[in-house]
């Protein structure tokens, strides 16, 4: 009996932490590695979800920043009939936020796989 009770504690560990770090696809979210993150983000609305600090450390030109811890009180910002491009430090913040946005009615999402810490191009201060 003991042991069931221990396989089914470790299902739900696991189960929470597939989950929270969300390693299932989010709908509508494209996942964009750098070469394709690059060709396609100028012209759109990009998007740095990290907190205020650290977009003050260096940021993509051109990126508005909308903290993800922000971002469903923002929503009339960002305009759902255009492509958005979003990124954070590694990918996780913003694949969450692409998550938000497709729940919003968003149908034109990606996000940099990687994050920032991908991005080999400029950056301003």
């Amino acid at each position: 009996m003991d042991y069931a009770l221990y396989v089914l504690l470790a299902v739900f560990v696991v189960w929470m932490f597939y989950k929270k770090f969300q390693f299932t696809p989010v709908k509508g979210l494209r996942n964009l590695q750098l070469r394709e993150f690059k060709e396609e983000y100028k012209g759109n609305k990009l998007i740095d979800v990290r907190e205020s600090r650290e977009y003050t450390r260096g940021y993509i030109p051109g990126a508005v920043n909308i903290p993800l811890s922000q971002l469903k009180q923002r929503l009339g910002e960002i305009p759902k009939d255009k492509p958005v491009y979003l990124y954070c430090q590694s990918g996780m913040r913003s694949k969450q936020a692409g998550k938000i946005l497709s729940n919003n009615g968003y149908g034109q999402i990606a996000h940099l796989t990687g994050g920032i810490m991908a991005w080999d191009g400029p950056t301003k201060k």
